[in-house]
C-alpha cells in the first residue's frame, strides 16, 4: 500500500507503507491534521472505471452503513450533456422500469455508516475467555473493557453522509439524534458552537468518517433505567481511505477502519465529545481476576460496585466524560470486552498527556430534548420538525431525509423494487462496489433473513434523470442466523467483507459518461492482530438489567396473552440457559410471580406498554427492595424514577430497537426429565414439531391402541387437530387438567415457538412433562428440514384420500400447504432447532425417515421442489399469506402444482424405496418414548459452559482420599477412632474444600485474584484433627503453585468434616477457640499429611 503527502506538514492517521514501516509521528501530531491521504497515480495496475464526476479520489471512497449504491453507464469518448430534473417531474416508479442495463452500464456504491461486525461469536463465552487470557499472557494483545450504556444504536456521516439508526433512517430515532449531537457541541463550544458545528460536519465528510455512539434518552423508550440526562456516548470510529495499491484482489479492500480506543479518544477530545470509562488489563493475573470479578458481581452488580472492582483489577484506568451514575444511573447493562493491541496502553497514556479532559463548562443550549418533545405532542413529524429546527443548519441545513423534498416525499420514499436486481447485474465501477454486490450476492443467494430497501436520495434529487439516478439501500438483517450462516461462508471464501451491523448502503448515481480510473481502494492501517482474534468480543451483562428488560419487560406480551403460567415458563427459561445460581433463581420466582399478579390485577386485559414499563415497574421494584437487604440486593437500585410520559417521542411504524435479538434470548420453564417415580406420577403430552406427512397420525393411532406402551398403566388419550374445532391447545390442556396423570396424544403439527410457549405454560400449570416427536433429517443450512425429507412429504401427501383436513391429492393447494410449513422453520439449522427443543423440554425423540444409504434426490425432483420455493418466496413477499389459488401468481402455482403431482409420480419408486419402514420406525419411537417415561433417558448437553454467580475462592479436595486419610490417622489415635466409630462419614461427606476466600467476608477483588491459580493442583497438609460434641475439622496449611505461596484468607483454614443436626459448617471456624475454652479437643498430626487438590470457585 502506498501513500504519499509530502506537501502537508502535519498528516493525521498516517497511511501504512508498502514495506510494513510504521509513522514515525505521534498520535497527538497525527490527530492534528486532515484525516484524508491523497493517492498518486501509478501505472500497471488494472483499470478501474469510474464517473468524470468522481475523478478526486476522496469521491470514490467508501464510508459503512450508509452506502451510495449508483448504476452508471459509460461511454470512452465524448460527454453528453444531462437534462436534470426534480423528482417531481420525473415519472415516479417508472425510473428504474425505463432503465435498461447492458453491457455499458455500471454501478458505484459509497458505504457511508455501519457498526461494527456482529460479535456474538460462534464460539462460547468461557471459549472466548479462553482465548482472551491466552493473548493477554503472550503479550500478544491487551484486554479492553468499557461500560455498556443502555440506549439506541445512533450512526452520523456528516450532514451529507446521513444520520442513520440500526436498521432505518429519516425517522425520529435519528432527529434525536441530530439534536443530542447538536446539543453537545453547544454545550461544550458555547458561542463558538455554531462554527464547530459546521467544521465538524466538513471534517465527516473530507474523511469519509462515520461515527457511531450510543443514545441514551429518556424519550425513545425505557430500557434498564431511565437515564436522569440525555446523552450521545461514542464507541466506535471509522472511516474509508482511498490509496494506491499495488493489487486490486487484494484482501480488505474498502472495509471500513475501525479506529481504536486511543484514536476515539482523541478524537472527542478535540471536538469536545462525551467519552466513555475505558479500564485496561495487561497481565494475566489481572485478566484472569477480571472474568473471576464478573462472575462475581454478574447477579447482583451496578455502576457502583463494578467500577470499583474495575478500577482495583486494572492496569491503566481511563475516566469518561460521562459518570454512568450520574448521568444514567446505578442500573448497568453490562461490559463489553475486546481485545486489543498491546500498544493501546502507551498510545492511551500519549492522548491522555496530549488531550487532558477539558473542564466542564456551563453555556446556554437553548430547551432541552425533554422539553421539545413534551411541547410537539401531536405526531411523529410534528416532533421531528420541531427537533430539527432547534438543531440548527450545520446538522440539519434541510430536513430531506425525513420530509422528502416536496410535500408528500415523506409518504413515499420507497423507490423501484429492481434497484437491487439492476445494481447486482451492472459492472463494478470500482473494487468497493464489486465487493458489496459480492456479499448482496451472497445473501440472496443463500436466502440469509435479510431485506435490501432503497430509498430516493433526496439530496441529489435536481441531477436525477432517467439516465441518472441516486437513491439510498439500507440493508436490514432481520435474525442473528444471518451472521452465523454468512460468517460460516467467510470461513470458505475469507475474502468476503464482514457483515456489519446497522448497514445502510447510501445513495447512487446512473449516468451515461465516466472515464477510466487505475485507483482502488483499500482500508488502511491493518491490524496488527490477525482477523479470527482482532474480532474477539464478548458481552458480560449484570442481572439487575436483564431483570428488568428480558424478565419484565420482555415477558410483558407473554404474561397478557397466555397468562402467568406460559410467563413463569418463559422466565424460568431465561434463568435456566443463564445458568442462574438457585439461590437467587428462587428469589426472582418470588419476585416474578408477585409481579405477575401486581401488574395484571393493575391494568386487567390491557397490556401494559414496553416504551413506558418502567413506570409501573420502578415503583414495584422499589417498595419490594424496601423490605429486606436481601431484596435491595435483588433488585440493584429502584427510586427517582424519571417521569417520561409527558415527553415520549412518537415512534411510528418501524423495525427499529430492539435491543432484545430473539433469536438467543428466549428460555424455557420446563424442568429436565427426572426420575421415574416423578414421571410416571405426572402427565404426559407427546407433540409433534413437523411438517404434514411427518406420519404423526398413523404413529399416535399405533400408539393409542397398543395397551402399556409407555411401560406404565397411565391412560392414553389422542387428540387429532384436523378434527377438533376452537383453540386446539387450549382444548389440550383442558383435557390434560381433567386428567392430570394421563398421557396426551397431541395429533397436531407444532410448528413455531408461540405454539411451544403455550405447550411449556400448560406443563408449568399442571406439572405435566412434554416430549417432541421430530422427523430425523440432517436439515440445510437454514432449515432443519432437507429437501429429501420436504419431498417425502409431499409425496406422502399427494397419496392421501379423504383426509380429515382436506390436504390430500384432491387438495388444489397441497404443495403450497407444504412449502408454507416448511419455511415455519426457516432460519434453524438443524443443530439449532433440536438445541431449543432440547432446552426447553429437557428431552426429544427423533422419528427416523430416510434411509441413511439412498441415492441422491433425482434432479427433476430437485428442481421442481426449488421452483415452488422461489415461488413461495415471491408469492408471500409480495403477498404474505395469502392464500395461492390468489394474487399474482395464481397461475404460476397452478402450474406449479400440477407438473409437481406428475414429477412426483414419476418418481414414486425412488421415493418410496428411501423412507425407512413405518413398522421400523414405530418400534424405534415407542423404545425412546420408553426410555424417557422410565426416567432413564439423559439430556444430551445444549448449554454452555456455566459460568454462574462466585460466591468463594477455594481448594477442591478429592474425598476419597480424605476418608482414607481419616482411616489412617484412625489407626494411630484411638481417639479420632472413636469419634467416627459410630459416624458414618462415607455417608455424610460428599465433598471437601479448604476455603480461600468468600466474596461476603473478603470482598470480590480478593476472590477474583485466586483465578490465576484456577483449576491449578495445589497441595494442603493437614497439620491438626479439632472436634467437639457437635462438628470436626482438620486443620489445613495450603501449599505453592509453580513455586508461589497460595494464602488462604481464613484466619484458621480447614476442612469441615462432619457437624451435627442443626449446626451449619461455618461454625467449624470456632473450633480453635472451643480447644481454648476447653469445649473442644485438639490431637497434632506429626509429621502432617498431604493431600493433593484443585483451585476452584464455588
Amino acid at each position: 500500500m502506498k501513500g504519499k503527502s509530502t506537501n502537508r506538514k502535519e498528516e493525521r492517521w498516517k497511511v501504512k507503507s508498502t514495506n510494513g514501516g510504521s509513522s514515525s509521528s505521534t498520535l497527538a501530531d497525527n490527530l492534528s491534521a486532515a484525516m484524508v491521504t491523497e493517492p498518486n497515480e501509478v501505472s500497471g495496475h488494472r483499470a478501474i472505471w469510474r464517473p468524470k464526476s468522481h475523478v478526486a479520489s476522496r469521491d470514490v471512497t467508501l464510508s459503512q452503513v450508509a452506502a451510495s449504491v449508483g448504476t452508471k453507464q459509460i461511454a470512452n469518448e465524448t460527454a453528453i450533456e444531462k437534462s436534470k430534473t426534480s423528482l417531481s417531474s420525473l415519472p415516479r416508479g417508472k425510473l428504474f422500469e425505463t432503465f435498461n442495463v447492458d453491457n455499458t452500464t455500471y454501478s458505484h456504491a459509497q458505504i457511508r455508516a455501519t457498526f461494527y461486525p456482529k460479535f456474538e461469536n460462534e464460539k462460547s463465552d468461557q471459549e472466548i475467555r479462553t482465548r482472551m487470557i491466552e493473548m493477554v499472557s503472550q503479550g500478544l494483545a491487551t484486554l479492553e473493557v468499557s461500560l455498556k450504556h443502555s440506549g439506541s444504536l445512533f450512526m452520523y456521516a456528516g450532514h451529507k453522509g446521513g444520520a442513520y439508526a440500526k436498521n432505518s433512517y429519516g425517522n425520529i430515532y435519528t432527529a434525536v439524534g441530530v439534536f443530542v449531537l447538536g446539543r453537545m457541541f453547544r454545550e461544550a463550544w458555547g458561542i463558538q458552537a455554531k462554527r464547530k458545528q459546521a467544521e465538524f460536519n466538513d471534517f465527516l465528510e473530507r474523511s469519509r468518517m462515520c461515527i457511531s455512539m450510543e443514545l441514551v434518552t429518556a424519550v425513545l423508550g425505557d430500557h434498564g433505567q431511565r437515564p436522569r440526562e440525555d446523552y450521545g456516548e461514542i464507541h466506535f470510529l471509522y472511516l474509508f481511505v482511498t490509496v494506491v495499491v499495488t493489487a486490486v484482489t487484494e484482501l480488505g479492500n474498502g472495509k471500513p477502519k475501525f479506529y481504536s480506543t486511543a484514536e476515539i479518544f482523541a478524537f472527542c477530545q478535540k471536538w469536545r465529545l462525551p467519552t466513555n470509562q475505558v479500564w485496561l488489563l495487561s497481565t494475566r493475573k489481572s485478566a484472569t481476576s477480571f472474568f473471576a470479578a464478573y462472575d462475581t458481581l454478574c447477579e447482583e452488580g451496578t455502576a457502583i460496585t463494578v467500577c470499583k472492582a474495575l478500577d482495583e483489577l486494572a492496569d491503566i484506568r481511563i475516566p469518561g466524560s460521562i459518570d454512568h451514575i450520574k448521568a444514567q444511573g446505578e442500573i448497568l447493562e453490562g461490559l463489553v470486552t475486546r481485545i486489543v493491541s498491546p500498544e493501546s496502553s502507551r498510545r492511551l497514556q500519549e492522548v491522555l498527556r496530549d488531550y487532558p479532559l477539558p473542564s466542564a463548562a456551563e453555556h446556554e443550549s437553548g430547551p432541552t430534548l425533554r422539553e421539545i418533545c413534551a411541547a410537539n405532542r401531536s405526531d411523529e413529524q410534528q416532533q421531528i420538525k420541531a427537533l430539527l429546527n432547534e438543531t440548527g443548519t450545520s446538522f440539519s441545513p434541510d430536513f430531506v431525509d425525513w420530509l422528502g423534498k416536496e410535500p408528500g416525499d415523506q409518504h413515499s420514499r420507497t423507490a423501484d423494487k429492481s434497484i437491487v436486481t439492476k445494481f447486482l447485474q451492472a459492472h463494478p465501477a470500482d473494487d468497493s462496489t464489486r465487493k458489496l454486490q459480492e456479499m448482496i450476492r451472497l445473501m440472496k443467494e443463500k436466502r440469509l433473513p435479510a431485506a435490501f430497501k432503497c430509498f430516493y436520495n433526496f439530496h441529489r434529487v435536481d441531477s436525477m434523470s432517467k439516465d441518472n439516478i441516486h437513491y439510498k439501500m439500507v440493508i436490514h438483517v432481520h435474525g442473528d442466523s444471518a451472521f452465523r450462516r454468512y460468517q460460516k461462508e467467510m470461513r470458505h471464501n475469507p475474502t468476503l467483507w464482514p457483515l456489519y451491523r446497522g448497514r445502510e448502503e447510501r445513495g447512487s448515481d446512473i449516468e451515461k459518461h465516466m472515464s477510466a480510473s487505475m485507483n482502488s481502494l483499500e482500508a488502511v492501517g491493518a491490524d496488527s492482530l490477525a482477523d479470527e482474534d482482532a474480532n474477539l468480543m464478548v458481552k458480560l451483562k449484570f442481572l439487575t438489567y436483564k431483570l428488568r428488560t428480558f424478565l419484565i419487560r420482555n415477558g410483558l406480551s407473554i404474561l397478557f396473552k397466555d397468562g402467568p403460567g406460559a410467563y413463569k415458563a418463559y422466565y424460568m427459561r431465561q434463568l435456566k440457559i443463564w445458568g442462574t445460581s438457585e439461590a437467587k433463581k428462587r428469589e426472582l420466582i418470588t419476585l416474578l410471580d408477585e409481579w405477575a399478579v401486581y401488574i395484571r390485577r393493575k391494568c386487567g386485559h390491557r397490556q401494559l406498554k414496553s416504551d413506558v414499563y418502567l413506570s409501573e415497574a420502578e415503583p414495584f421494584l422499589e417498595q419490594y427492595a424496601k423490605r429486606s437487604p436481601a431484596n435491595q440486593v435483588l433488585v440493584g437500585a429502584a427510586g427517582n424514577l424519571v417521569n417520561s410520559e409527558e415527553f415520549l417521542a412518537i415512534v411510528g411504524d418501524m423495525d427499529e430497537e430492539n435491543d432484545l435479538n430473539r433469536d438467543h434470548e428466549m428460555e424455557s420453564a420446563v424442568s429436565s426429565l427426572s426420575t421415574s417415580e416423578t414421571l410416571q406420577k405426572n402427565g404426559l403430552v407427546v407433540f409433534f414439531p413437523g411438517i404434514p406427512g411427518c406420519a404423526k397420525s398413523a404413529l399416535c393411532k399405533e400408539l393409542l391402541n397398543t395397551p402399556g406402551v409407555f411401560g406404565d398403566d397411565r391412560f392414553v388419550q389422542s387428540l387429532m387437530g384436523d378434527l377438533t374445532k376452537g383453540r386446539y391447545w387450549q382444548k389440550v390442556a383442558d383435557v390434560c387438567r381433567s386428567k392430570p396423570n394421563s398421557i396426551m396424544l397431541a395429533d397436531k403439527n407444532a410448528p413455531n415457538e408461540e405454539v411451544w410457549r403455550q405447550i411449556e405454560g400448560m406443563c408449568q400449570i399442571g406439572r405435566t412433562s412434554a416430549v417432541p416427536v421430530v422427523a430425523e433429517s440432517i436439515g440445510t443450512d437454514s432449515n432443519p428440514f432437507c429437501i429429501d425429507a420436504l419431498a417425502v412429504f409431499m409425496f406422502r401427501v399427494l397419496q392421501r384420500v379423504n383426509h380429515p383436513g382436506n390436504l390430500d391429492k384432491s387438495s388444489p393447494n397441497a404443495g403450497y400447504v407444504l412449502l408454507m410449513f416448511y419455511h415455519f422453520y426457516e432460519g434453524k439449522t438443524r443443530k439449532e432447532f433440536e438445541a431449543e427443543l432440547i432446552e426447553r423440554f429437557g428431552s426429544l425423540v427423533r422419528m427416523p425417515l430416510l434411509n441413511s444409504e439412498r441415492d441422491c434426490l433425482p434432479k427433476s425432483v430437485k428442481a421442481i421442489l426449488e421452483e415452488g420455493i422461489n415461488l413461495y418466496r415471491i408469492h408471500t413477499k409480495r403477498h404474505g399469506r395469502m392464500e395461492s389459488t390468489k394474487g399474482t401468481y395464481a397461475n404460476d402455482w397452478a402450474s406449479w402444482e400440477k407438473r409437481l403431482r406428475e414429477t412426483l409420480m414419476d418418481n414414486a419408486r425412488y421415493l418410496g424405496s428411501i423412507q425407512v419402514p413405518f413398522e421400523s420406525a414405530l418400534s424405534n419411537v415407542v423404545e425412546q418414548l420408553r426410555t424417557i417415561s422410565s426416567g432413564e433417558y439423559v439430556s444430551p448437553s445444549t448449554e454452555k459452559k456455566r459460568l454462574g454467580a462466585i460466591i468463594y475462592a477455594a481448594v477442591s479436595l478429592p474425598v476419597t482420599e480424605i476418608i482414607h486419610l481419616l482411616s489412617h490417622i484412625g489407626g494411630n489415635h484411638p481417639e479420632i477412632e472413636a469419634f467416627f466409630r459410630n459416624r458414618n462419614l462415607a455417608d455424610s461427606l460428599t465433598k471437601a474444600h479448604v476455603t480461600l476466600a468468600h466474596k461476603r467476608s473478603h470482598g470480590v477483588i480478593t476472590v477474583a485474584n485466586y483465578s490465576q491459580y484456577l483449576d491449578r493442583d495445589v497441595d494442603v497438609q493437614f497439620t491438626a484433627f479439632l472436634w467437639s460434641e457437635s462438628m470436626a475439622a482438620l486443620e489445613a496449611l495450603v501449599g505453592s503453585v509453580d513455586g508461589e505461596k497460595v494464602h488462604s484468607k481464613n484466619e484458621w483454614p480447614h476442612v469441615t468434616l462432619w457437624t451435627a443436626r442443626g449446626v451449619t459448617a461455618r461454625e467449624a471456624n470456632y473450633l480453635p477457640q472451643l480447644v481454648s475454652e476447653g469445649k473442644a479437643c485438639r490431637i497434632e498430626l506429626v509429621p502432617p499429611s498431604v493431600v493433593y487438590g484443585k483451585v476452584n470457585f464455588f
